[in-house]
C-alpha cells in the first residue's frame, strides 16, 4: 500500500494523458550508473515537471540530472563496473551503497523507486525494497537483456519490480509471456534525433574541416572501459595511420578525469599521429560530447553498448568491439541465447553491423573493418539500413514514461 500521504481523491487531474498529483509533493528515488542512465533521468525529471508534477528527486545521478535539482547521495561513477568478476572486486563497496540507501529509505521513503538501466545494482536494490517490506512501488526503466540471456532472472524480476519500462517493442512481449506487467516507452533517442543528420554541419560545429575524413574512436564512458579498451583503438589507429596519413581520429571525453587518462594513454605515440587525434571534452550539462563526435565523424569505431543505438539513429557506419575479463566472457558466452551482442543487430535480427568480440577484438581486425567502411557503397548500404530500423523504432505505439510510472504507484 502506498503511504496515506498521497492523497489519491480529487488530487488526480487529467493533462496530457498524465496523471497529475496536486495535492502532496511526490518523492521519487532514481538510481543511474553511467552517463546514458544520467540522459534518460534528466529528461523523466523533466517530463514530471513539464506536466505539472511537483516532484523532488533524490538516490544516485549524473551531472545532468543533479544540475536540475537531483539530490545525490553518491557520485555515479560509484557503479560505474562491467563484467562478473569486475562487480566481484568491487562487491563490498557496492553492498555498502545499496545498504546506505535503503537505511534512508526505510527512514525517509521514497514514494516509488526508478532504476534506470544498471540492472546488477538496482534489481538488488529492488529485491532488498521488498525484502524489508519498504512502502516503496519498484519500477526498471530499460531492461536488462534477459531476453538475450540469463533468462531466468525474469522469475526474479517478477517478484521484486512492479512495473518494467521498455524501449523496444519485442522487450513488452517477452514479459508479457511471463506475466510481468512492462509498458513500451520506446527509447527517447529514436524521437529526438531527426531522421537526417547532416555530416558537414556537424563537423563545423566542433571546428572541423570538411573535408577531411573523420573516425571516431569511442571506448566508453568508464575508467575501467578506457583502461581496457583505448590501445586496442589505438593500435587500429596506428596502422590506419601508415596506410592513410591523411586520416583523422575523434576521441570524446565525458569529462577531464577521462580527458587526463585518455591522453595519457596516448603520450608514447608518433608526433605525427598524435597531431592527428583530437581528444574532445564535454563541455554542457547534457554530456551530448559522445553524439556530437560521432555526428561529425564518417566512420564510428565504438565499444558495444548503448552507443551503437545512437550511432545507429544518427545513421553513421560502424564497427563495434568489446573485450572482456576472460572468465567474465568465458561465463557469458555460456548463458547468451542470442547470436548478436550489438543492439543494431538484436533490432535487426541479423548483422548489419560488424561485431569483434574478445579473441576477434584486435587492432589488425579493427582496422580491417575500419577500411571497408571507407568504401562509399559498403558505408551507404549500412547508413540505409541505419535508417529503416530508425523509422521502425518511431512508428510504434508508445506509452508515456510517466503516466506509466504514476499508474503503477496508484495501483494497489
Amino acid at each position: 500500500m502506498i503511504r496515506c500521504k498521497i492523497i489519491l481523491l480529487e488530487s488526480f487531474k487529467n493533462l496530457n494523458g498524465a496523471l497529475v498529483l496536486l495535492k502532496q509533493k511526490l518523492k521519487i528515488g532514481i538510481v543511474v550508473g553511467e552517463v546514458s542512465g544520467d540522459t534518460l533521468g534528466v529528461k523523466l525529471m523533466r517530463s514530471f515537471r513539464e506536466q505539472g508534477i511537483d516532484a523532488e528527486f533524490e538516490g544516485i545521478g549524473g551531472p545532468q540530472m543533479i544540475a536540475e535539482g537531483f539530490h545525490s547521495y553518491y557520485p555515479m561513477e560509484i557503479l560505474s563496473v562491467m563484467g562478473i568478476v569486475e562487480v566481484l572486486k568491487d562487491l563490498k563497496k557496492l553492498f555498502a551503497v545499496r545498504d546506505g540507501l535503503i537505511e534512508r529509505w526505510a527512514e525517509h521513503p521514497v514514494d516509488i523507486f526508478v532504476g534506470i538501466d544498471a540492472p546488477d545494482f538496482n534489481l538488488r536494490l529492488s529485491k532488498t525494497i521488498k525484502e524489508k517490506t519498504l512502502p516503496i512501488k519498484t519500477v526498471q526503466y530499460v531492461s536488462p537483456s534477459v531476453w538475450a540471456w540469463r533468462q531466468g532472472r525474469v522469475h526474479g524480476i517478477k517478484r521484486s519490480i512492479d512495473l518494467v519500462l521498455c524501449l523496444f517493442p519485442f522487450e513488452k512481449t517477452f514479459y508479457e509471456n511471463y506475466q510481468v506487467p512492462a509498458a513500451f516507452v520506446g527509447h527517447p533517442l529514436a524521437k529526438q534525433l531527426p531522421l537526417k543528420n547532416p555530416i558537414v554541419d556537424a563537423k563545423h560545429q566542433l571546428g572541423l574541416s570538411a573535408h577531411e575524413l573523420h573516425v571516431a574512436l569511442l571506448p566508453g564512458s568508464r575508467k575501467s572501459e578506457i583502461d581496457r579498451l583505448l590501445p586496442l583503438l589505438i593500435g587500429a589507429a596506428e596502422i590506419l595511420h601508415k596506410k592513410y596519413p591523411e586520416l583523422e581520429f575523434l576521441i570524446p571525453a565525458i569529462n577531464d578525469a577521462r580527458k587526463q587518462q585518455i591522453e595519457h594513454g596516448i603520450q608514447s605515440l608518433d608526433a605525427t599521429l598524435k597531431s592527428k587525434i583530437y581528444i574532445l571534452e564535454n563541455t554542457d550539462a547534457e554530456s551530448k560530447i559522445g553524439r556530437m563526435v560521432m555526428n561529425a565523424s564518417d566512420i564510428v569505431a565504438l565499444a558495444s553498448g548503448t552507443a551503437t543505438l545512437e550511432a545507429m539513429l544518427l545513421h553513421r557506419p560502424m564497427v563495434t568491439f568489446y573485450k572482456l575479463h576472460w572468465l567474465t566472457y568465458m561465463i557469458v558466452k555460456l548463458l547468451v541465447k542470442i547470436p548478436y551482442y550489438s543492439l543494431p543487430n538484436i533490432i535487426a535480427g541479423k548483422k548489419v553491423i560488424q561485431e569483434l568480440i574478445q579473441a576477434d577484438a584486435t587492432p589488425q581486425n579493427l582496422a580491417i573493418e575500419i577500411e571497408k567502411l571507407m568504401d562509399n557503397e559498403t558505408a551507404h548500404i549500412q547508413m540505409m539500413q541505419h535508417l529503416s530500423m530508425h523509422k521502425r523504432l518511431i512508428s510504434g505505439e508508445t506509452e508515456d514514461p510517466v503516466t506509466a510510472i504514476l499508474n503503477c504507484l496508484k495501483a494497489n
